[in-house]
């Protein structure tokens, strides 16, 4: 187990978290629900990279379906993942859309709902850090 790869990553997670309920707080819904998503890719990646198995992508779905390979399936982490996802593109760029501009088509209940499954992502990630340096991996 490489504790500093891991450590590194979930840094980088606990950071973009941060920055994603800055943005909530802000009123920047779509910016808020993106930076959830990559929260929640980091600390997944943190997982991978830390167990020796990188993974590159910004698919959750793809990474979670990694890491339950490892270590097992949380059916409610796996449905965060999958909402998550949809915050990938969508929040970003003009041409999803047919009028507008990404930031007028995300609701503040959208934001709270992103970061707190982004939390729970992560919340989750750590647990399963834990017991897999326990058990000594």
């Amino acid at each position: 187990m490489d504790d500093e790869e891991y450590a590194r990553w979930m840094a980088s997670a606990r950071a973009t978290l941060n920055s994603a309920v800055k943005d909530l707080d802000g009123g920047e819904y779509s910016w808020a629900c993106f930076k959830a998503h990559q929260a929640a890719e980091k600390a997944l990646k943190a997982l991978l990279w830390g167990l020796g198995n990188p993974v590159y992508g910004h698919s959750l779905k793809r990474l979670y379906e990694e890491v339950e390979r490892l270590v097992g399936d949380e059916e409610r982490v796996r449905e965060d993942c999958l909402r998550l996802d949809k915050y990938y593109t969508a929040t970003r760029y003009p041409d999803v859309w047919h009028a507008g501009v990404p930031e007028e088509y995300f609701s503040e209940g959208e934001a709270c709902e992103g970061v707190e499954r982004a939390e729970r992502v992560i919340g989750w990630v750590e647990e399963k850090w834990r017991l897999l340096k326990k058990e000594g991996v």
